[in-house]
């Protein structure tokens, strides 16, 4: 099966490859692009950072299979990166590939950014870190009432509708105007999804024996151990990672690890004062132990998620089948979906 067969269908096919964690998304986005005359575009939040490597569980050049790669290393993990951003980036790279003949293959677990992609989006700004800390100050200090009160007289429609008690929709409502300096309400297009665009998405999701899975997220945790994590994660340390950075399952936890009856403080290296290293650690073991289980909820978020999305078109992938097997079932099924 050739690329230049699927040309003939549709010259502008966009192929999507989601599932939890640990699933097999990135061996399997590889195995077509060398099919389909592809490039992987990455739809995963922790692998646009620089330096993040192993808790990420990022890709080796020898994983890649010499297939092009977007959406990696995009950006320092000092800074934030939204969902606003990814759009951006994923359609350019979509046109790029796209115009040189190839197929685009979205691979992925991050579901807002696949969102993002198929139904397109609401063009609000994104969050603004110090302006909902001041926000969040004023609640405190001030109470909600008298942020609800100036949302009112910003935007009464808003107000309406959010109601008082909301804080979250509040301060959210306020963070859009003191971003943008326009009401919340205000009614703004929303932002094309890729049909709208002329582009053919075709979507698969790759469904695992949950056991199997959280198994090869157990072996997966082990062996990030065995590569360094922890060393990664206390060069990381000496920076002030980013509230999107921290979010990376197993950072937040081998951090803590790190600074023995603190929490860590971003920007501020690992305590060696004899006050904490004094102090007795948490074994290694538990730690392991913590951040398995935490990926095993993650991915059960990640396919509770998926489950609701509509257009996926679902492979069971058992243990015993091969990816060659799953790769041509996946092309067989591209090719009806066309």
């Amino acid at each position: 099966m050739t690329h230049r067969h699927f040309d003939t269908l549709t010259p502008s096919l966009v192929l999507f490859i989601v599932g939890p964690t640990a699933s097999g998304k990135s061996a399997l986005a590889v195995a077509l692009a060398k099919k389909l005359n592809g490039e992987v575009i990455s739809a995963d939040s922790m692998l646009v950072y620089k330096d993040m490597d192993v808790g990420t569980a990022k890709p080796t050049k020898k994983e890649r299979g010499g297939i092009p790669h977007h959406g990696i290393d995009l950006i320092p993990p000092t800074k934030h990166f939204s969902v606003f951003a990814y759009r951006q980036f994923a359609l350019k790279a979509i046109k790029d590939i796209v115009k040189r003949g190839k197929t685009p293959i979205v691979a992925g677990g991050t579901g807002f950014y696949i969102r993002g992609l198929l139904e397109g989006i609401s063009p609000q700004p994104g969050g603004n870190l110090p302006i909902r800390r001041k926000l969040e100050r004023e609640a405190l200090k001030k109470g909600l009432p008298a942020l609800y009160k100036q949302l009112l007289k910003l935007d009464p429609k808003r107000a309406r509708a959010i109601g008082p008690h909301n804080q979250r929709r509040i301060l959210r409502a306020l963070e859009i105007y003191e971003v943008s300096g326009k009401k919340p309400s205000k009614t703004i297009l929303k932002k094309p999804g890729l049909k709208e665009l002329g582009y053919q998405p075709v979507v698969i999701g790759l469904h695992r024996d949950r056991a199997a899975l959280y198994r090869k997220i157990n072996d997966r945790v082990d062996r990030m151990f065995r590569q360094g994590l922890a060393r990664e994660v206390k060069r990381l340390a000496k920076k002030k990672l980013s509230q999107t950075a921290l979010q990376g399952v197993g950072y937040k936890e081998v951090l803590d690890w790190l600074t023995p009856g603190t929490l860590y403080t971003p920007g501020v290296a690992p305590c060696t004062h004899p006050v904490c290293t004094g102090l007795k650690k948490t074994p290694l073991g538990t730690v392991k132990d913590r951040i398995k289980q935490a990926t095993r909820h993650f991915a059960k978020r990640q396919w509770t998620w998926f489950k609701r999305e509509r257009g996926i078109r679902w492979i069971w992938w058992p243990e015993a089948v091969s990816i060659k097997l799953v790769r041509d079932f996946a092309l067989r099924m591209i090719k009806n979906g066309l």
